[in-house]
């Protein structure tokens, strides 16, 4: 059998990048009888993934007419038997047997014109022809891979895909290795006891109102400690940033840029909290990230993250900024808490796994192929 993966996004960082690098690492050691075809990016091309994986370059841009029109052929010419799409971007005039991962719908449930670099008219239009390939891609997949139960009751109500069709592959933490190297607080200006979020400032990752609970942490102990925030460096953070309101704060909101993966795990390493105050997720790994690292977690309550997080966080309700405020300081500074948070956390972890995620993936390529 020869499956197709698009693997144009794989690599380091978070999100889907991560998701494609470690579904291609599991099944490389998981099957070693199936032959694999990966469509890269020049950027990947040289790299070497196993005897049974050959490569074709296909540096065309994710989201492009480009990719809607050359792709088909592209894969064709590969001859493979099964494709797997790792994201909704799937060609519309794609003819073979495919299945598709939705990993959530936050286009439908946060459209909003601030959510983007473009303008209001052109967001506009960008996001009905984004919609239009999202529902083709559910609709003509042999099989549709979600990240929760969560997302599958989503996608089932959103875009009206059968249950039967829709199968849950829960993701797992990143198990980031500590190297010989570490992070110098000091030089990013962290001097206090912290507590860290690590993601995005997408808009619906609610940071805003992360920050006005802060200033409630902030008076309430006196200052005692920061709040670090991790991410790649984009116009969302430089948003964030310009906001007049967080500029009273000094250095008890700290902001480090992307870090790599020996500086985030030492960061884990010395944070005394992680705070997550999304509204919308389709998993949510970055909690049990910190989990992994024995890290007390408080998390929103909306979404799948008390279906992926289960007992192992305090929860608060994201919209309410006093309530967010109140279970931080517990998360802060009770210590019978937090013994429990970090035990609850360990158990927690140990239920995720990539290779599981890569076998049932496996599975569901033998199904289509033998249709």
């Amino acid at each position: 059998m020869r499956i197709g993966i698009d693997a144009r996004m794989m690599g380091k960082g978070y999100g889907l990048a991560r998701y494609v690098e470690q579904l291609v690492l599991f099944l490389g050691k998981m099957d070693t009888d199936n032959e694999y075809v990966l469509f890269v990016n020049e950027q990947l091309q040289a790299e070497h993934f196993g005897s049974n994986f050959s490569q074709v370059l296909c540096d065309i841009p994710w989201y492009s007419v480009a990719e809607q029109l050359k792709m088909p052929g592209i894969i064709k010419k590969a001859d493979v038997n099964v494709m797997h799409f790792p994201h909704w971007n799937v060609p519309m005039l794609y003819p073979g047997a495919y299945v598709v991962t939705i990993h959530d719908l936050t286009m439908y449930h946060y459209p909003r014109p601030d959510a983007t670099t473009l303008g209001p008219v052109r967001y506009f239009i960008k996001d009905k022809l984004h919609r239009v390939v999202v529902k083709n891609a559910v609709k003509k997949a042999k099989k549709v891979i979600v990240t929760s139960e969560f997302t599958k009751q989503d996608v089932h109500k959103t875009l009206g895909t059968p249950m039967e069709k829709m199968y849950v592959t829960y993701q797992a933490p990143f198990e980031l290795v500590l190297s010989n190297k570490t992070i110098d607080l000091e030089k990013f200006g962290i001097t206090k006891p912290f507590a860290m979020y690590v993601g995005s400032a997408y808009p619906h990752k609610n940071l805003n109102r992360l920050i006005e609970a802060w200033e409630q942490v902030r008076e309430a102990t006196d200052d005692a400690y920061q709040l670090v925030l991790v991410g790649k460096k984009t116009s969302f953070y430089e948003k964030l940033f310009d906001n007049v309101a967080i500029q009273r704060f000094g250095n008890s909101i700290i902001y480090t840029d992307f870090l790599d993966d020996d500086q985030l795990s030492d960061l884990y390493q010395k944070s005394r909290l992680y705070v997550f105050p999304s509204l919308y997720e389709g998993f949510g790994l970055p909690p049990l990230e910190a989990m992994m690292h024995k890290i007390p977690v408080v998390s929103s309550m909306a979404s799948c993250l008390p279906e992926v997080l289960a007992d192992a966080a305090l929860y608060f309700d994201p919209e309410n900024v006093d309530h967010m405020a109140h279970m931080i300081l517990q998360g802060l500074e009770d210590e019978d808490i937090r013994l429990e948070l970090v035990q609850n956390g360990q158990k927690q972890c140990k239920l995720y796994s990539w290779d599981t995620l890569a076998k049932k993936t496996h599975q569901m390529y033998t199904e289509i192929s033998s249709q």
